[in-house]
């Protein structure tokens, strides 16, 4: 009941009561007059009717109010009803029109909801599946995981009327306005296709992880057939030139070792590239001297360029580390395979390999003299058997291979080859890379020449300005004259401390600069080539005692400055001697167990040539009991070189038979005589007991280093033997 209900009521009830004295009065009246009485009676009746006709009139209205509120709420409601509905039509249809699966279902696992692709996917209509618990034959699943909003996720393989079919699902529960969960939502989208994909790459990816191990296997053979003859070749090339021969004989074996040599850098570079692109390249990382390796690139390549006519020097930056922490192999690759190439394609001038400190890396450069790099090539040249010049007109040969390699490696090592070439000539390859530098404690001693002045007469664009650059590093004034008239000018300028005269000028021209040269300089010095050694009879005997021989090292440049009448000529007989290995009277006795006769012939003539008595064995069981015979014996082997591909037992199985020997005879030194190039192939040699791996063609340095390696030291004493 309303208020203005309560209200109403109340006045009839008080006008109820405010009749009640009228009705005794009329009462008393009709007693006294019927007449007046009724009269009296039926005003006071009408007047109570009217009240109650008030009284229910205005309830009329509130109540007619109340009926046109109520329906106008009630098609406000059926309006938002209405569009209500039309918007779950809507979404409802959205969410059918998409491939996902949606399902939704209570605490119960009875289903609330049901998209038509979950429908379709179980084969049932909605009808069935609303209210009933939906579960789908699970044929393979993943792991579930979860996310960090706490939803799940699965991958499943399930059974369908149409086949079975990969589901992606994500779980998220569905939270009441307390935040209860009153539902679980499931959506799903068919991945059946991304997983046939993933099938589809895993098979691929097997299938060219087993194309390159059978393609590895086949470089291994190919490797092994090839470098077995083309061991032969070079070995007998290279007996065959230390024979009496002609001219004509020594022109002919020359041209057969070049050939062989050529073969074996094409081998050497295919076998690279093959590893690199099976991402089989591993680095090392071991202390080594950066200076020394860089002098050794310089002057292993020195005889080739001196044969084209052209100069090669090395450049260091005096805040050089002396020793750094790296691979010190693939660098030196890298540097041979850049310096080779600018010696390859450089005809005047030279090429300088400079090293120097940038920030925490060591930067190298390569410049040379030669045409230059066209635009076009420069953006294709580290590709692989890419080369500036692809026509067939193109004077120099090659696979294309190395640049490629090259880049490859400093890739592996963190950084990365650029190159620049100028229009009118020269190209300039720079790379950085990180080699921490080894502090052992000890300082470098670092040469000092603060007080004296150099110049230096050479005509090379290459050789001078390096020279001098390395001796302003140690603190000396230096100049430098590329040609006679400026040397003419500025010798007599003042007197210097030394004077370096170039034998490129002309071995004339030289004696008459040293002529001029001597009245200004305290000391002077020559630079020769090796070939230019035989002239130092008649240099000596002009006075021209003190030379230096190309590539100039840094430790000889100062050591000569240091002490001008050092005899250069004992400090290169000492250089050679430490490159020769002997075995002090009688030799060594080293047993070789190599089945190809002209390999087992040219290993046989090495030995022998170094002072060592050989025997021959062409089996792998025979070498092993002939290592045991020996012993049992009493006249032991003191060394084994073991081919690995050996008809009957290999030399993997030999050697770990020889190590099952035990004693004396266990622990003789194995050496490994292989063609196969494979790190997988040195680690197998020493996973077998093998003390050293000598890859063919087998030279006599090879051999003269694993067996210094792999025999006691007091074994390797530096004598002289007979050729």
């Amino acid at each position: 009941m309303t208020k203005a209900d309560r209200r109403i009521l109340l006045l009839s009830l008080a006008a109820g009561v405010s009749l009640m004295p009228t009705l005794a009065s009329a009462q008393e009246m009709i007693g006294d007059g019927p007449e007046l009485g009724w009269i009296g009676l039926g005003g006071m009746i009408a007047c109570a009717i009217g009240i109650v006709f008030g009284v229910i009139n205005r309830r009329a209205i509130s109540l007619r109010e109340k009926v046109s509120r109520l329906e106008n709420e009630v098609e406000t409601r059926d309006d938002k009803i209405w569009t209500l509905e039309e918007r779950l039509a809507h979404l409802t249809a959205l969410v059918d029109s998409q491939d996902d699966l949606v399902l939704r279902e209570d605490e119960h696992g009875r289903v609330t909801y049901a998209s038509a692709a979950t429908c379709a996917l179980a084969g049932k209509n909605p009808a069935e599946v609303i209210g009933r618990p939906l579960k789908f034959k699970v044929l393979r699943s993943g792991a579930r995981t979860q996310s960090a909003d706490g939803n799940f996720a699965v991958d499943q393989e399930i059974e369908t009327p149409e086949g079975s079919r990969w589901i992606s699902w994500k779980e998220a529960p569905v939270r009441g306005t307390r935040g209860e969960i009153v539902e679980i939502q499931r959506t799903g989208r068919d991945i059946t296709g991304r997983v046939a994909t993933e099938h589809a790459l895993e098979d691929a990816r097997e299938q060219a992880e087993a194309a390159s191990r059978a393609k590895s296997r086949f470089l291994a053979v190919v490797s092994h057939e090839v470098r077995t003859p083309l061991n032969g070749i070079l070995g007998m090339a290279h007996l065959l030139s230390e024979t009496t021969m002609s001219q004509e004989q020594q022109t002919y074996v020359r041209a057969v070792k070049s050939s062989g040599e050529a073969l074996l850098g094409l081998i050497e570079e295919i076998l690279d590239f093959s590893k690199i692109e099976a991402g089989r390249i591993e680095l090392e990382t071991a202390p080594f001297d950066l200076t020394e390796l860089v002098t050794d690139v310089v002057e292993l390549l020195s005889p080739r360029a001196q044969a084209k006519g052209i100069e090669i020097a090395a450049q260091f930056d005096r805040s050089l580390p002396q020793r750094v922490s790296g691979d010190a192999a693939r660098l030196r690759q890298v540097l041979l395979n850049l310096a080779g190439n600018a010696v390859k394609f450089t005809d005047e001038g030279g090429v300088a390999v400079a090293v120097e400190t940038a920030g925490n890396r060591i930067r190298f450069s390569v410049r040379d003299t030669g045409p230059g790099i066209e635009a076009d090539a420069q953006a294709r040249i580290f590709e692989e058997f890419e080369q500036g010049d692809g026509t067939l007109a193109r004077r120099h040969g090659g696979t294309g291979l190395g640049l490629a390699i090259a880049s490859r490696i400093v890739e592996r090592m963190g950084g990365e080859i650029a190159l620049s070439s100028g229009t009118d000539g020269g190209t300039v390859f720079r790379f950085a890379i990180a080699l921490p530098p080894i502090t052992d404690g000890a300082t470098e001693d670092v040469p000092d020449f603060m007080n004296a002045d150099v110049i230096v007469l050479s005509p090379s664009a290459i050789v001078g300005p390096l020279l001098a650059n390395q001796i302003e590093q140690w603190g000396a004034r230096a100049a430098i004259a590329d040609t006679r008239e400026l040397a003419l000018t500025l010798l007599p300028e003042r007197h210097w401390s030394h004077c370096i005269i170039d034998r490129a000028f002309g071995h004339d021209e030289t004696l008459a600069l040293y002529e001029i040269a001597r009245r200004n300089a305290a000391h002077c010095h020559v630079l020769l080539t090796p070939a230019e050694r035989r002239e130092l009879p008649t240099l000596q005997a002009k006075g021209l005692a003190s030379y230096l021989i190309k590539p100039v090292r840094a430790a000889s440049l100062a050591a000569r400055l240091f002490d001008p009448a050092a005899s250069a000529i004992e400090e290169d007989v000492a250089q050679q001697a430490a490159f020769e290995f002997a075995t002090g009277k009688g030799g060594l006795s080293i047993l070789v167990a190599e089945d190809n006769d002209i390999n087992a012939l040219l290993v046989q003539a090495l030995l022998a040539r170094m002072g060592h008595r050989v025997t021959i064995v062409g089996d792998g069981a025979v070498a092993v009991n002939a290592v045991a015979s020996a012993h049992t014996m009493g006249a032991p082997y003191d060394a084994v070189l073991m081919d690995l591909h050996l008809p009957g037992m290999d030399g993997l199985e030999a050697t770990r038979r020889i190590r099952a020997l035990g004693g004396a005879a266990g622990t003789i030194p194995v050496i490994a005589l292989t063609a196969n190039a494979f790190e997988e192939d040195r680690a197998a040699c020493l996973a077998a007991g093998m003390n050293g791996f000598v890859v063919k063609p087998v030279d006599r340095k090879r051999l003269e280093a694993a067996l210094a390696e792999a025999l006691p030291e007091s074994s390797a004493k530096p004598v002289e033997t007979a050729a």
